[in-house]
């Protein structure tokens, strides 16, 4: 239960929660990898996992925290949002910055789990009206399977290609920094669920395109900033890899631990007739765009055009979801 402050304090709750966020994601997922460099873990591992699920923190933090406190649509709006503008605008920015060189047996497999996830979290949402504690589980259950079977199929098809070393910061004591920015995460989530329900109910609007806008787009500032330091150092499989472990992650993960914290309805929204499909549709075009037509072993660039593509599309997204607000 939030309690309802002045609209200034709800700005500042909410432009603190957001940098809080990041400085702590950040310092989280430094200190993950340093932990994972001295335990041993490959590289693929450190960014594909550490790193990629290390980065949806904020999400699972800030869904787990809206659920508990009953806003289960900015739960949601805040894991479906962040991956469509992980797709969207992380990877639509990052190849108008630089294209991108991808396998297209990388894009193949992701795309097409990206997709399947994303419609079988969309049928346990919408079927009998409710997310139950036994969808969650299901869920949670599916994602704990599907992560280490997509793993050994990535280090299958990865094992003869040249891999970018991954660069490790030193760090001293990083436990301690683990367990300290992982708390510092959970309350500058509690910071950002505040502001943005007050913000939402001072303006009218609702907490789903809250969730699905200027949440989802804060909790994934730890995604685009690793992700544009990455595509700089040529790292282009970790850049994918990090957005495809984020979108993993949040499909099944934060939508599964939400609902099991809370179990939710979903009756009259937009979320299934909207952003589920905009969600598909955008994890579909990973495999138009990074999957080459003649030999699917071949790499592909995402080039410019493909990143403004993927810009202009959540342009369109995101004022088609102002005009339903409006209205």
């Amino acid at each position: 239960m939030y309690i309802e402050v002045p609209l200034i304090v709800s700005i500042l709750l909410i432009a603190s929660g957001l940098w809080l966020l990041s400085w702590s994601a950040n310092r989280f997922v430094d200190s993950s990898a340093v932990l994972a460099k001295r335990l041993g873990v490959p590289p693929f591992i450190i960014g594909m996992v550490v790193i990629g699920f290390g980065t949806s923190a904020p999400e699972l933090a800030v869904s787990a925290l809206s659920a508990a406190s009953g806003h289960s649509d900015l739960s949601l709006g805040n894991a479906y949002g962040s991956n469509i503008y992980n797709i969207a605008v992380i990877l639509g920015v990052v190849a108008l910055l630089r294209p991108v060189i991808v396998r297209s047996a990388t894009m193949l497999s992701s795309s097409l789990l990206l997709v399947g996830i994303s419609l079988l979290s969309g049928f346990l949402v919408w079927h009998g009206g409710a997310f139950s504690r036994l969808d969650a589980i299901i869920s949670l259950v599916v994602f704990a399977l599907l992560l280490p079977i997509s793993c050994w199929i990535e280090r299958k098809s990865n094992k003869n290609a040249e891999e970018a070393p991954l660069e490790i910061a030193t760090m001293n004591h990083p436990w301690f920094w683990t367990l300290a920015s992982l708390l510092l995460l959970v309350g500058s989530s509690h910071l950002l669920v505040w502001g943005a329900v007050d913000l939402a109910r001072a303006f009218g609007v609702s907490e789903l395109m809250v969730g699905l806008t200027v949440v989802a787009a804060g909790t994934s500032l730890p995604e685009l900033a690793s992700a544009v330091v990455a595509a700089r150092k040529g790292q282009n499989d970790f850049v994918v890899g990090n957005i495809v472990g984020s979108n993993f992650f949040n499909t099944l993960a934060v939508v599964g631990v939400s609902g099991f914290i809370n179990p939710f309805s979903c009756q009259g929204g937009y979320v299934l007739t909207r952003d589920l499909w905009v969600m598909v549709a955008l994890s579909a075009s990973l495999l138009v765009f990074g999957c080459s037509l003649k030999n699917w072993k071949n790499p592909v660039k995402m080039s410019v055009l493909k990143g403004g593509l993927w810009v202009c599309a959540f342009i369109v997204y995101f004022v088609f979801l102002v005009l339903q607000e409006v209205k």
